[in-house]
């Protein structure tokens, strides 16, 4: 103790600076730490999204983006205001190191830790698509082309490839046997294949134990079930009477007796504005013409519901062989055993249509 008392007297100043400086230092660091808290804290906070008036809006963000064309693409929509900032914590956040594409709700005022955290998270927003009302493989490529990432061409090369439809135990003919209409939430970039898998998925599920079973009874596939309910959709619209309808084509397959469903010719020629169905459209080459040729068609002529579905696997049992759209116009049928009661029925019909000049 006394020889730094001697030490101190002998140079006061230098020992006092000599014992301040840790102190000095420490507080230097600390003050510099308190201005870098400050500074993230500010840049955090900072509202960095400008949706001029809109509340919400969804942003989308492809496969495979850098993190460059996300901020290019914010600023160039003209919804970043600060974009030095937005990149400043994004690459604190390693951010721009791992890019998620998807589809995300961006809403107004958004602070930049939000926007950072929200996009980094891959917290994306589902797309809803509702699939019913489906005719054809094109017009099911393009529904679901318009509201998901995955391209339209790229869906129907796999709707046309028999080795890739094959893992599913389909054809390209079959193809909507696969799909069970409902409403479905997908991921914006969900891509071709993730959307058979999930297809799949859902045809396990419908088809329970219980449906089989009732495929089996009738001795159709399921495939074939969902041909022959196609045609009963486009039959009629009234799920009160489909069983009655299947009933009809159940007896016709059982006897051998063609189809004769007019839906399919309508199919065949493509032309979904025929109203009436004449002798000469029964001409066409073609194996959905049910008039030429015997059993069901080579697929379904539509996307059939579950109704129609349903409607098959528990036909209801009648003598009924023929059916004819009612002459009140109802959208009801006359249902025959016998050719002589079904001519008397078409008659009715066909004069109701004469009538209101339908051709």
């Amino acid at each position: 103790m006394g020889r730094f008392l001697i030490q101190y007297k002998n140079n006061p100043r230098r020992s006092l600076a000599a014992d301040l400086m840790p102190l000095t230092l420490v507080g230097a660091t600390l003050f510099i730490l308190l201005l870098a808290l400050v500074r993230f804290y500010l840049m955090a906070t900072w509202p960095v999204i400008d949706l001029h008036g809109q509340k919400n809006v969804f942003f989308y963000i492809q496969t495979g983006s850098e993190f460059t064309a996300v901020r290019d693409s914010l600023q160039k929509k003209g919804w970043l205001k600060h974009p030095e900032a937005f990149e400043w914590l994004a690459r604190r956040k390693h951010y721009d190191l791992k890019v998620k594409a998807g589809r995300y709700q961006l809403r107004n005022g958004m602070s930049n830790n939000e926007l950072v955290n929200l996009l980094r998270s891959g917290r994306q927003v589902p797309v809803k698509i509702i699939i019913q009302n489906i005719r054809s493989r094109e017009e099911l490529a393009g529904k679901i082309g318009r509201q998901l990432e995955v391209d339209s061409i790229h869906l129907i090369r796999r709707f046309n490839d028999p080795t890739y439809l094959l893992e599913f135990g389909l054809t390209p003919s079959t193809l909507l046997v696969l799909f069970i209409p409902n409403t479905y939430k997908f991921f914006w970039n969900t891509s071709g294949d993730q959307l058979f898998e999930r297809m799949k998925r859902e045809y396990n599920r419908f088809w329970t134990s219980e449906r089989r079973h009732k495929a089996d009874s009738i001795r159709l596939s399921i495939p074939e079930i969902v041909i022959l309910a196609s045609i009963i959709e486009k039959e009629s619209n009234k799920n009160d009477e489909k069983p009655v309808i299947a009933g009809v084509y159940l007896n016709r397959l059982k006897k051998g007796i063609p189809l004769q469903a007019d839906p399919t010719i309508i199919f065949a020629w493509n032309d979904y504005s025929i109203r009436r169905v004449l002798n000469a459209h029964l001409t066409i080459k073609s194996p959905y013409n049910t008039y030429l040729y015997g059993g069901l068609p080579p697929g379904p002529i539509c996307l059939p519901s579950v109704a129609s579905v349903d409607a098959v696997l528990n036909p209801t049992h009648h003598p009924y062989i023929f059916f004819c759209a009612r002459e009140d116009l109802s959208g009801y049928h006359n249902f025959a055993a016998t050719l002589a009661e079904h001519s008397r029925n078409a008659r009715k019909y066909q004069q109701a249509l004469d009538n209101l000049r339908i051709k």
